[in-house]
Parts: structure tokens; C-alpha cells; sequence
């Protein structure tokens, strides 16, 4: 007896002085405690240091290169100022209200983006899975612009930038330095010439091959930088969110100084307003066209990080009274105000380059994601001291793609921690399973360093993690929360955590507005489908296309297929058994510490039939209308 008081009394010993903080024992994954493996329980899970830990993460994970790079380029593609109108408007019928409900999701349950769902409806589970699918494939080819841009800062360290003139090994003859059209006429009826930055680029860097079929020899130069950036982020994640909170204090804020600098350069060089006016006023002509929606619809949800399970890790780490309402308005302004001046510093540029080279501003750049690595590099050329300006931009677009890479690694790797946690979070398995992930992708992602791997890259881009998959994701997150759960129940979790409902907009974007959006673009999509090509000229083989199919329908297939187990796995009538799989958990889906938890006679409407410690009140649910 004595010693079964003694071990009591070492417990609340060990409790009292890890009331505050959770910090790492020596040899411990993050988050586990002492006495939590004393008592035989999971591990508990860490909280945020501070506030602005999770505010710079959840911007340096979604402010990246797809408001610098992809964002610009979509403007691009899609007839500059026209493609700004279906943008907000997704914008606030979508990424808004989806951005908030994942994030103040992962708050309510303080888990993953896959057992998240397992507590609030289960029959849903397989958004969860359909998300880790996502970005799993994104996280395999979005680092690939990471060793590309790791590649041109190692080449700035030259006596000159390799892309200024035309006197390289890999050179053509039709390769035309700007400064030699720009001061002769003769130049003028030539159509079919080159300019160095473009040759660098497709000559140099990706050494570019007639086509996915001859995906030739690996680049072991471009390998070398691939492996190194995946170490960089391996590392940055390892110990979870206490250093990923410290490490986002830099790749999130020096960025936007770069970007600040670059735009106050690009709006004061000669041509820079015809390339603004192409950015603003739109072609509202292309509106006809579904690929611009889809495309907004992707770069919104692409842009947030939503749809991917990020979002939801990253909000599983608040502690449950943090107004994540507040601060995701906020951070969402952020993020498309970003995107929004980033245009500006593009399209300054291709007004610039246009003049220079007597040519329209559509015909400026390479029609890919070659745009960053063609018009910015172009841009350091034309500014004082161009070393130095190229390795601080170089720099600044490796900061960006960075942090949103390891936060999307960080959203993997927790969602499938959260899996198994009681295996995954003692000693350093968490470590060791964080190495595995980040090893396997990197093979995988050799396939795209090799002479043919920009086709495959865009095999990725245009079908993994892009379009109908975001949709088909984002349809059924509105529907498990609004349709199942309750908007309105989810609408009393939200105030028990922040203290106040927020506005309806956002109830009434996840039961109407954000479906029909999906659902609309989805169908769209479908109805007028166009296989992927490269540079508007190559046109993949149809075993390629499959190939793409596959990886869209290897995310898209779990949700039904889960629903479809789920059923199976359950007892009774056919009803009975969706009604059962489709209540939350029992014991409840909020992960409100005791001490907030009101009394049974306090609560406001009744309990739950499961149990469920929420606030569960009848309401416009498919399963209290099925009941």
C-alpha cells in the first residue's frame, strides 16, 4: 500500500510540473511525458508555444510560391485581369470558409487531418485518407522547385550570371542577347530566336527531352540539390512544432521583404505599366472558359493549403480556448493580399521584358512553371549589382517554398502519427518514421530531376494535387460538418472554444454555397475536359494520360470506399447502420480540457443519444432527420 501511495504521489508530482509545459524528455518524441507512459496512456499532445507561432506557420505554409509563382502564372494563362474575378470569388464562397473549418476542426478534436473525422462523423473518414493521398503526391513533386531554385542560387556564385549572355556551352545560335535586339533593326523579322535566360532553363537546368517517353539520364547535379533540400526540411520538422514554431520565424518574414524590394524595382522599369494593365483589366471573354474556374478554384485551395490536411494538423496544436476565428480572417487577408501585390511585381517585369524584345506580353515567357525561373532571373539582370540581387531572390524563393513544404511534410506526417500514436510517439520512432516519409519521396521525386522530368512534374501537377481532387475533397468536408454533424452543432463547438458564433456567412457557405461551387466546377471540369500538354505544343501519349487518372483517382476513390466499409463493418438494418457510423464518437468529438467542460446541469440542450459530451442539439443533421 505504502508503495502504490508513493507512486501516486511521484504522478502528481510529475503532473504539477508539467501543468504548463510539454517539453520533450531526453530520448522522447515531442509531446510524450513521463507520466503519461507511467500510466499506460498516449502521449499527450503539445501545444503552441505562443500565438505567433502558429500564425507565422499557418502563413508560411500557405504564402509561398503559389502566390509568387502559381498565382502570377494562372493570371498568366488564364487572360490576365479576368482570371481575378472568379478568384475572389472561390475566394469567399470557398477558401475562407473551408480554411476556417479545417483549421477550428483540428482545434475542436486536437488531432490530424484523419482522425479528426473519425470523431465528428466516421462514416467520413476517407476525406481524411483522400487528403493524406493529396498531399502526399504534392509533397513529392512541389520540393522539385525547390532543388530547381537551390540549383540557380548555386549558379549565382559566379564571376557572371550564366543566364545573362548568350556565351555558353549551351547556347544555340538563335540564342539573341536583349541588349543586341534592342539596339539593332535587322533583328526584327527573326521570329525564331532564343534569349540566354530561356536557354539556361531548358538547355541547362532541365536539359529538356522530346517527351515523357525518353525520360533519359538522371541529373545528378539537379539529385544532389533535391536530396539536400528534403534534408533541410527533414530537419526542420524532426522535433515537431516547438522548432517548427522558431524556424517559421525567419522563412515566413524574410520573404516578404525580398518581395517588397523586387516590386518597388519591377513598377520603376520603362514598359513595367503595359504589363500591369495586361494584369488588371480583364478579358472577361474567358470567363466562357471552365479551365479559368477550375483553375481559381484550384489556386484558391492550393494557395490556403486546404483540402490537404495541413491546415487541420496545424490547428490541432492550438489549445482549445485560441480565437482561431480571429486570426484565420486575418491570415486568409494575408495570403490573397499577397498573391494580389505579387502580380504586380510579375507583370512589371513582362511589361519590361515585352519592350525590350519588340513582342507581345503573352509571348514573353514560356508558358509553364518556368515562369519564375525565366522572368525573375530576367529581372535581376536589369538591376545594379545583379549577383546580389539574384542570390537574395534565389534565397528568398527557397525561404518560401520551404516552409510550405515542411508544414505540408509537418500536416503528413502528423495526420498519420495521430494514427498510432501510442506507437509512433515513444523514443524517437516519430524521428524515424519522419526520415522514412521524406527518403521514399525523394525517390520517387527523382523521376522528375531526370531529362524528362518536367513532363513528369506536370503529369503531377495537372492530376494529383490540382482541379477535381481539391473539389471532390472540399464538396464532402462541407457536407460531413454541414449536412451530417450540424452546421449549427458545429456552430456551438466553435463558441465554446472562442466565446462568440461567428458570422453566417460562413454557415451558410459550408451547407450552400461552397457545394454548389464545387459541385458546379466539378461537373465543368468533366463536361469539357482536355488532356494535359506541355508548352501548348506536346500532347501526352494516352498511357500518360491513364497514368494521371490514376493519381487523381487514387485520392478521390476513398472517400466512397470508406463509407462503403464503414457500412460493411457495421451491424443491423441498412439505416441503423449509416445512422450508427455517421454519429460522432462516443464520448464526444471536443477535446475541451476538463476544467471548461460545464456541468450536466448547465448545458443548455440535451446530450447527445451517444453520449457525446458536445453540445448536441436537434438540428438539421441527415442523421437526426433519418432518426
Amino acid at each position: 500500500m505504502k508503495e502504490i501511495m508513493a507512486q501516486k504521489e511521484k504522478l502528481q508530482c510529475l503532473k504539477d510540473f508539467h501543468k504548463d509545459t510539454l517539453k520533450p524528455s531526453p530520448g522522447k518524441s515531442p509531446g510524450t511525458r513521463p507520466e503519461d507512459e507511467a500510466e499506460g496512456k498516449h502521449p499527450q499532445r503539445e501545444k503552441w508555444a505562443s500565438k505567433l507561432d502558429f500564425l507565422l506557420s499557418v502563413a508560411g505554409g500557405f504564402v509561398g510560391l503559389g502566390n509568387v509563382w502559381r498565382f502570377p502564372y494562372l493570371c498568366y494563362k488564364n487572360g490576365g485581369g479576368a482570371f481575378l474575378i472568379p478568384y475572389f470569388i472561390f475566394l469567399f464562397g470557398g477558401g475562407l470558409p473551408v480554411f476556417f473549418l479545417e483549421v477550428a476542426l483540428g482545434q475542436y478534436t486536437s488531432e490530424g487531418g484523419i482522425t479528426c473525422w473519425g470523431k465528428v462523423c466516421p462514416i467520413f473518414t476517407g476525406i481524411g485518407y483522400a487528403s493524406i493521398v493529396i498531399v502526399s503526391l504534392l509533397n513529392i513533386y512541389y520540393i522539385v522547385i525547390l532543388a530547381w531554385g537551390l540549383y540557380y542560387l548555386f549558379q549565382c556564385f559566379q564571376p557572371e550570371l550564366p543566364w545573362a549572355k548568350c556565351n555558353q556551352p549551351w547556347n544555340t545560335e538563335n540564342c539573341v542577347e536583349d541588349t543586341l535586339r534592342k539596339n539593332r533593326t535587322d533583328w526584327a523579322n527573326v521570329t525564331n530566336f532564343t534569349s540566354p535566360v530561356t536557354e539556361f532553363w531548358e538547355r541547362n537546368v532541365l536539359s529538356i527531352s522530346g517527351g515523357i517517353e525518353d525520360v533519359g539520364r538522371v541529373k545528378w547535379d539537379l539529385a544532389l540539390c533535391l536530396l539536400a533540400v528534403w534534408v533541410i526540411c527533414f530537419f526542420c520538422i524532426w522535433k515537431g512544432v516547438k522548432s517548427t514554431g522558431k524556424v517559421v520565424y525567419v522563412t515566413a518574414t524574410f520573404p516578404f521583404v525580398m518581395l517588397i524590394i523586387l516590386l518597388v524595382r519591377g513598377v520603376t522599369l520603362p514598359g513595367a505599366a503595359e504589363g500591369i494593365k495586361f494584369y488588371l483589366y480583364p478579358n472577361v471573354t474567358r470567363l466562357e472558359d471552365p479551365e479559368v474556374w477550375i483553375d481559381a478554384g484550384t489556386q484558391i485551395f492550393f494557395s490556403y493549403a486546404i483540402c490537404l490536411g495541413a491546415m487541420t494538423s496545424l490547428g490541432s496544436y492550438n489549445k482549445y480556448k485560441y480565437n482561431c476565428y480571429r486570426d484565420c480572417l486575418l491570415l486568409g487577408g494575408l495570403n490573397s493580399a499577397t498573391s494580389f501585390v505579387s502580380g504586380f511585381a510579375i507583370f512589371s517585369v513582362l511589361g519590361f521584358m515585352a519592350q525590350e524584345q519588340g513582342v507581345d506580353i503573352a509571348d514573353v515567357a514560356e508558358s509553364g512553371p518556368g515562369l519564375a525561373f525565366i522572368a525573375y532571373p530576367k529581372a535581376v539582370t536589369m538591376m545594379p549589382l545583379p549577383t546580389v540581387w539574384a542570390i537574395l531572390f534565389f534565397i528568398m524563393l527557397l525561404l518560401l517554398g520551404l516552409d510550405s513544404q515542411f508544414v505540408e511534410v509537418e500536416g503528413q506526417i502528423t495526420s498519420l502519427v495521430d494514427l498510432y500514436p501510442s506507437f509512433l510517439r515513444k523514443g524517437y520512432r516519430r524521428e524515424i518514421f519522419i526520415a522514412i516519409v521524406c527518403f521514399l519521396s525523394y525517390l520517387l521525386g527523382l523521376t522528375m530531376v531526370t531529362e524528362g522530368g518536367m513532363y513528369v512534374f506536370q503529369l503531377f501537377d495537372y492530376y494529383a494535387a490540382s482541379g477535381v481532387c481539391l473539389l471532390w475533397v472540399a464538396f464532402f468536408e462541407c457536407v460531413a460538418v454541414a449536412w451530417v454533424y450540424g452546421a449549427d452543432n458545429f456552430y456551438d463547438a466553435i463558441e465554446d472554444m472562442i466565446g462568440y458564433r461567428p458570422n453566417p456567412w460562413m454557415k451558410w457557405s459550408w451547407t450552400v454555397v461552397t457545394p454548389v461551387l464545387c459541385v458546379g466546377c466539378f461537373v465543368f471540369s468533366l463536361v469539357k475536359y482536355k488532356p494535359l500538354t506541355y508548352n501548348k505544343v506536346y500532347e501526352y501519349p494516352d498511357w500518360a494520360i491513364g497514368v494521371g487518372w490514376t493519381l487523381a483517382l487514387a485520392s478521390m476513390i476513398c472517400i466512397p470506399m470508406v463509407v462503403v466499409i464503414k457500412i460493411i463493418q457495421s451491424d443491423g438494418p441498412l439505416i441503423e447502420r449509416i445512422k450508427a457510423v455517421a454519429a460522432p464518437v462516443r464520448g464526444g468529438a471536443s477535446s475541451c480540457p476538463q476544467e471548461y467542460r460545464p456541468k450536466t446541469s448547465d448545458l443548455a440542450h440535451p446530450l447527445d443519444p451517444n453520449g457525446n459530451n458536445g453540445l448536441i442539439k436537434p438540428t438539421h443533421t441527415i442523421v437526426e432527420t433519418m432518426m
